[in-house]
């Protein structure tokens, strides 16, 4: 936990577009990514807050990744 980054909502949009995921919609300040195969996860883009470590494992569990798998991909 203590050597996980803490990244940008932008970051985190840029690494799920890198594993395939598409921005299929997006209310208010939360943006819905879903990939060819069903998995989808939602990227909250809260004007100057980071992602949480919480919040960031949540979505890499929500895609079936482990944080290292997810990380890579930065």
């Amino acid at each position: 936990m203590s050597n996980t980054p803490i990244l940008k909502p932008i970051q985190v949009c840029r690494i799920l577009q890198k594993l395939g995921f598409i921005k299929v919609r997006q209310k208010g300040s939360h943006i819905q990514f879903r990939h060819k195969d069903g998995r989808g996860t939602t990227v909250p883009m809260h004007k100057g807050r980071d992602i949480a470590y919480p919040l960031l494992r949540k979505i890499a569990s929500d895609i079936n990744l482990t944080m290292n798998e997810f990380l890579i991909k930065m």
